[in-house]
C-alpha cells in the first residue's frame, strides 16, 4: 500500500519535470519566433524604403531629362535650325512716305478766361447754372436783389415829372413876358430872367432822365448773364451772400474750351524752318497726344511763333489751336506735341530694331535668296518712332533680319522664319523641306522629346 503511494509520488515528480521542460521548450520557441518577426518586419521595411529611393531617383532622372530635351528643344527652335543653320526671323524693307514731326511737351491754354462779377452790390438771391454747366453767351447766371434799385427808378420818375411841371409853368410865364415885353410893359431883363429859368427846367429834366437811365441799368445788371460761351467752373459765392462790384473773387470762372490752344517750345535750331513755312502761307499741323505718348488726343494746326528765344532753355513757344469739339483738351492739361515739318517722299523705312551699330559705322543684316546673310553698311536719313528712313545702302523689297542677328555673321547660312511664326510650325516646316519625314530625319523620333536642334 505504501509502495504503490511510493510509485505514485515518484510518478508525480516525474510529470511535473516533464512539464516544467516542456513549458521551458515553449518560451524559447516563442522568443525565437518574436526573433523572426522583428527580423522579417525590418527587411520589408528595408526594402520599401529602397524602393521609394530608387522611384525617387528615377524622377529625378526623368525630369533632367525632361528639362534637357526642353532646352535642346527651345535650343534647336530658337538658337539652331534644320542643319545647324541659326533660326532668323527677317522683315522687308518697305517703300512709303513717312511724316517728319518736331517734337515737344505743351500745355493746353483756354481760348479765353473769364471771372464773372457783379457789377452792383446787393445781395445774392438766385443762382441759375450748375458746377461744371456748359452755358452759351448771354445765358443767365444769377441774379441780385433788384428792389433797391427799383426804388431810386420810383424816385427818378417822380423828379422827373415835378420838373416837367415846373418847366410847363416856366415856359407859359415866358409867353406872357413875351407879350408884355412887346407892348413895353415889362423891362427886358425881366424877360431874360424867365427864359433862363424855362432853360434851368429843362436841364433838371435831362439829368432826371439820365437818373432814369441809371436805375434801369442797375435793374438790368441785378441779371448776371454769361459773357461767353464756355464750362462753368466751382461756385465761389453761394446764395444770401452780399456781393459788391469791388469783390476781387467774383462769382464763378468760365472757360472757354471751344476751340482750345496748345502753347509748347522746339530748339530754336528747328525755329528757321517753320517760320519759313508760316510765312509761306503754309497750314503746319499739330497733333497732340497723352502723355504716354501712345494715343492720339486731337488734331490743329499751328497759328504763330513767339516774337523772341528763351535765352534759359534755348527754345521758342509755339502756338497751336485745336477745334476741340469732343472737349478732349482741357485747360492746363500737359500733352506731348508732334508738329509735322515735313514728308518724306518713297522713302526706304526699316524698324529700328533691324539698324546695328559697330566699329564699321551703322549696318544691318540682308538676308539674300539663297538664305545668306550679308553685312550691308547703310546711312540713316531720319528716325521716326520705330521706324527708320535709310538714305542708301538699302533697296525696298530687300529682306533685312530682324531678330537672330547675334547668332550671324557675314556669309552665314540661316534658316529663315517670319515674324509670327510659331517655332513648332517652323520646325515642321524644315522637316517636311527637308525630307525629313514626321521623325525628324537623324533624330529618329527622339530629337522631339530632347531638342529638335540636338537630333539625338
Amino acid at each position: 500500500m505504501d509502495t504503490n503511494r511510493l510509485e505514485k509520488e515518484i510518478q508525480l515528480l516525474v510529470d511535473s519535470e516533464e512539464k516544467s521542460k516542456r513549458h521551458a521548450r515553449k518560451g524559447k520557441g516563442a522568443g525565437w519566433w518574436i526573433l523572426m518577426l522583428i527580423i522579417v518586419g525590418g527587411l520589408v521595411f528595408g526594402y520599401r524604403w529602397w524602393k521609394s529611393v530608387r522611384s525617387a531617383a528615377a524622377n529625378t532622372t526623368n525630369a533632367q531629362s525632361t528639362e534637357n530635351g526642353g532646352r535642346g528643344a527651345r535650343a534647336g527652335r530658337g538658337g539652331r535650325g534644320g542643319g545647324g543653320r541659326p533660326a532668323v526671323i527677317t522683315i522687308a524693307a518697305r517703300k512709303m512716305d513717312m511724316p517728319v514731326y518736331l517734337r515737344g511737351l505743351g500745355t493746353a491754354v483756354a481760348s479765353n478766361t473769364v471771372t464773372v462779377r457783379s457789377r452792383v452790390d446787393g445781395q445774392l438771391t438766385h443762382v441759375a447754372f450748375r458746377e461744371g454747366q456748359f452755358v452759351k453767351q448771354g445765358d443767365l447766371l444769377a441774379e441780385i436783389d433788384k428792389r433797391p434799385f427799383e426804388v431810386q427808378l420810383a424816385q427818378a420818375k417822380g423828379q422827373l415829372a415835378r420838373d416837367e411841371a415846373l418847366l410847363q409853368s416856366a415856359k407859359n410865364e415866358q409867353q406872357r413876358n413875351q407879350l408884355l415885353l412887346d407892348k413895353g410893359l415889362i423891362p427886358r431883363q425881366q424877360f431874360d430872367t424867365q427864359a433862363a429859368t424855362v432853360g434851368q427846367y429843362e436841364g433838371s429834366i435831362q439829368a432826371d432822365q439820365a437818373t432814369i437811365d441809371n436805375a434801369n441799368l442797375q435793374i438790368t445788371y441785378s441779371r448776371v448773364v454769361a459773357p461767353i460761351s464756355g464750362q462753368i467752373g466751382l461756385r465761389l459765392v453761394d446764395e444770401g451772400n452780399i456781393v459788391r462790384a469791388s469783390d476781387p473773387g467774383g462769382l464763378v470762372v468760365i472757360t472757354q474750351l471751344q476751340p482750345i490752344s496748345v502753347l509748347f517750345s522746339i530748339p530754336e535750331d528747328n525755329l528757321g524752318e517753320v517760320i519759313k513755312k508760316l510765312r509761306s502761307g503754309q497750314r503746319l499741323r499739330v497733333e497732340a497726344w497723352d502723355h504716354d505718348d501712345a494715343k492720339k488726343i486731337a488734331d490743329g494746326v499751328l497759328l504763330t511763333a513767339d516774337n523772341q528765344i528763351d535765352p534759359a532753355t534755348g527754345t521758342s513757344k509755339l502756338k497751336a489751336s485745336f477745334d476741340n469739339s469732343n472737349n478732349a483738351l482741357y485747360p492746363n492739361q500737359f500733352v506731348n506735341v508732334r508738329l509735322l515739318i515735313n514728308v518724306l517722299k518713297d522713302a526706304v523705312v526699316v524698324p529700328g530694331s533691324t539698324i546695328q551699330r559697330g566699329s564699321q559705322g551703322t549696318f544691318l543684316y540682308v538676308v539674300r535668296e539663297n538664305q545668306t546673310a550679308e553685312l550691308r553698311p547703310v546711312t540713316i536719313q531720319i528716325t521716326e518712332g520705330n521706324d527708320v528712313a535709310i538714305a542708301s545702302g538699302l533697296k525696298a523689297g530687300e529682306m533685312v533680319m530682324l531678330e537672330g542677328m547675334d547668332k550671324v555673321q557675314d556669309g552665314t547660312r540661316v534658316d529663315v522664319q517670319t515674324p509670327g511664326q510659331s517655332a513648332d510650325s517652323a520646325s515642321g516646316e524644315r522637316s517636311a523641306g527637308g525630307g525629313a519625314g514626321r521623325n525628324g530625319g537623324n533624330g529618329r523620333g527622339r530629337g522631339n522629346r530632347r531638342g529638335q536642334g540636338n537630333g539625338q
